[in-house]
């Protein structure tokens, strides 16, 4: 009865998987949205308070690349460390379908994170940075905009640091991963 009971896990485990390799990330988020395990925050770029900045005309077209920002954490805990491995597959199915061009690997003392993208190398749609760590959980954050020039990332940084925005929104994620 145990090795039924286990061929039935692994080939659940196995479809789930299968058939998220065909899901986009709008719907992974979507479906995830109410599910206590994760925190799903929502950003409008409004929220950065650049209105009133004054910035350079390089510093507005790149702004005007920007539309939003979407984030979606997972807290492991001991009650949902099978569902953490399960959501973490499904995301790297996700991220691994091949639509995705990979930017950068990151290894940190944190844990381990990718940066992708979306589009053509001049004219991003999408910007998509993932990590995990096998402690606390893993992170994705959606980065959407239209034509996005990576070129001219220093430009929106720099419009960024200009404006009064102080990280409004971003508390919910600090205490979602807090012990």
């Amino acid at each position: 009865m145990k090795i039924i009971k286990s061929i039935f896990v692994l080939s659940l485990l196995l479809g789930l998987t299968a058939c998220t390799s065909n899901r986009s990330l709008q719907e992974y988020y979507v479906d995830n949205a109410d599910n206590p395990n994760f925190l799903s925050v929502d950003l409008p770029v409004s929220l950065l308070n650049v209105e009133k900045t004054e910035l350079t005309d390089e510093q507005r077209e790149a702004l005007e690349t920007l539309r939003k920002m979407n984030i979606l954490a997972f807290k492991k805990t001991a009650e949902n460390a099978a569902e953490y491995k399960i959501e973490k597959a499904n995301v790297r199915a996700i991220l691994g379908n091949g639509k995705f061009t990979e930017l950068m690997k990151v290894n940190t003392s944190y844990g381990k994170g990718t940066v992708q993208y979306l589009g053509d190398e001049d004219a991003i749609d999408e910007v998509i940075i993932y990590g995990d760590s096998d402690d606390k959980g893993f992170m994705l954050v959606r980065i959407l905009g239209k034509n996005m020039n990576p070129a001219k990332l220093v430009q929106f940084i720099q419009a960024l640091e200009k404006s009064d925005y102080r990280g409004e929104g971003l508390a919910d994620i600090g205490s979602f991963f807090k012990d």
